[in-house]
C-alpha cells in the first residue's frame, strides 16, 4: 500500500500538505484529483512549483483517478492522495473501500451553507452526511490539521 494518506482539503497543495504531512510520512509522490485543476495548465504548473525537491505531482479527475487508484496504490512511491471536496473524496472510497479505509479531513473553509465544526473544518449538511455515511461503510474519518494536532472523531464534528 503506497498511498498513505486521504486527505480532504480545499486549497490542495500548500505547506501542511508538502511539509507538515509529506516529510513525517516521507511522501515521494502528491496525487492531486481535482477536475478543474487537471484542466488549467497554467494551475498544475504553478502546483509543480511549490513541490519540494524529489517529490513528483500527478494530476487527475475524479474519473481518472477511480480508474488509477488500484494501480497507484501498488506502486511504490510512497504517496499522499488530496482532493479538494468531499464529494470528490466520497466517491473514491465508495468505488474502492478495500484502498480508502482511512480519511483525513484537513483545511475545509467557509463556504455558504457551511458551518464551522473546528477552526480548519467548515461542513454543509450534506457534506456532513456524506462523510457519515463513509463511516457507517467502514471508513474512518477523522480531522487533523497537521501530524502533531490532535486527532478529532467524526462523532465530535456533529
Amino acid at each position: 500500500m503506497s498511498i498513505l494518506l486521504y486527505r480532504i482539503d480545499d486549497r490542495l497543495v500548500h505547506g501542511q500538505v508538502l511539509i507538515g504531512w509529506g516529510q513525517p510520512l516521507g511522501i515521494r509522490r502528491l496525487l492531486l484529483v481535482d477536475d478543474d485543476i487537471r484542466a488549467a495548465e497554467w494551475e498544475q504548473d504553478l502546483y509543480r512549483s511549490a513541490l519540494p525537491q524529489g517529490m513528483d505531482i500527478v494530476f487527475a479527475t475524479t474519473e481518472e483517478a477511480l480508474d488509477a487508484l488500484p494501480r497507484w496504490d501498488a506502486e511504490a512511491a510512497r504517496s499522499l492522495l488530496v482532493t479538494g471536496s468531499v464529494a470528490t473524496m466520497a466517491a473514491l472510497a465508495t468505488r474502492h473501500p478495500d484502498f480508502v479505509r482511512t480519511v483525513n479531513l484537513g483545511g475545509i473553509h467557509h463556504q455558504p451553507g457551511r458551518s464551522e465544526r473546528l477552526p480548519y473544518v467548515y461542513l454543509s449538511p450534506e457534506e456532513y452526511h456524506d462523510l457519515v455515511q463513509l463511516q457507517a461503510a467502514g471508513v474512518r474519518v477523522t480531522a487533523q490539521d497537521i501530524p502533531r494536532g490532535a486527532e478529532v472523531a467524526l462523532r465530535s464534528l456533529g
